[in-house]
């Protein structure tokens, strides 16, 4: 099976981290989050196709020394949509069937039963929120429309960002016609705008369910997707001289000093923490923290985090506020 992963984005919501990594290598729970979706395909995929397009050259890098899938890489030199991102892989399909799988997010889901389908299916989802999604509407088990981030939605099934496609000349051939036409949402080709042609030309799609769907976009979405992860997939740690909270992942090659670390703590490689209480927290590569309380934070690579305690001595009915 061959999958197509758009990664070329620039992370703008995740800014300052993404001036100098991707958004798809930005750690979450110990490894970069494009680590946790390829570690998933293992066993169901062998060959990946990659859109890539912003800090390429990292992107490749990584890939190319952790993983033995067969990789194709494709360009997008102007970002005009997740539609034109998977359009680009149209001279490098050879079959009618591919996944694909959004490089931002995180999925729980049986890939399994999912390549058992005999039509195009999507991932969903049911969101509180549905006017921020493509939202699916169905009759009898099928697909009838898809509309991204509706005014008005009729259904709460947000498309979750994994599809499975069977026709895949028909998706390129409606990609195409939707930009001869430039027909765009939001500014952007959409993918859910072809996979609704496709529909008005007569394909079957149907839907699966989508147990687990971790959106790593923005700090508040990459945090709980980090303690997430932790909670599941963590195992128990300890550092002599340190207390640990658990869940928390600490590097074999990180340094842990002296500190209170967790629960929900990420600390990555060469990182070095000294005289610390962190919680809640990721903290990236060969960056220091020393001598400082950090909370909900995240902590870019070869950064330096250094704060100091204070020493009072406090009468009674006193109040002392340290900003």
């Amino acid at each position: 099976m061959k999958v197509i992963i758009p990664v070329a984005g620039v992370g703008t919501r995740l800014r300052p981290h993404t001036h100098t990594v991707p958004k798809v290598l930005i750690n979450v729970a110990g490894k970069p989050i494009l680590g946790h979706i390829l570690d998933s395909l293992v066993p169901f995929v062998d060959e990946l196709l990659l859109i890539i397009g912003y800090m390429s050259e990292k992107v490749k890098r990584y890939v190319d020394m952790n993983y033995n899938f067969k990789v194709t890489y494709a360009k997008q030199k102007e970002r005009k949509g997740l539609g034109h991102a998977i359009y680009l892989a149209k001279s490098k399909i050879e079959t009618d069937s591919f996944l694909i799988m959004l490089g931002d997010t995180v999925f729980e889901v049986d890939l399994n039963s999912v390549l058992k389908n005999k039509y195009t299916t999507i991932g969903v989802k049911e969101v509180p929120d549905p006017k921020r999604f493509g939202i699916v509407e169905t009759k009898n088990g099928r697909v009838v429309k898809l509309v991204e981030k509706p005014s008005n939605p009729k259904s709460n099934l947000a498309v979750a960002g994994i599809y499975y496609i069977k026709n895949s000349r028909l998706l390129f051939n409606c990609i195409e016609e939707i930009m001869n036409k430039d027909i765009r949402t939001k500014g952007e080709y959409q993918l859910t705008d072809a996979l609704q042609l496709m529909i008005e030309n007569g394909e079957t799609i149907k839907t699966f369910q989508v147990d687990g769907w971790y959106d790593c976009g923005k700090p508040e979405t990459l945090l709980l997707t980090n303690r997430h992860l932790l909670t599941k997939f963590s195992k128990k740690a300890s550092v002599k001289g340190s207390i640990l909270v658990d869940p928390v992942y600490i590097s074999p090659s990180a340094t842990v000093k002296n500190s209170i670390i967790g629960p929900y703590v990420s600390i990555a490689d060469g990182a070095k923490i000294k005289s610390s209480i962190i919680q809640d927290t990721i903290i990236n590569e060969n960056s220091q923290v020393i001598n400082a309380l950090v909370f909900k934070s995240i902590i870019g690579s070869y950064a330096v985090v250094r704060g100091r305690f204070k020493k009072l001595n406090v009468g009674d009915s006193s109040e002392i506020i340290i900003e």
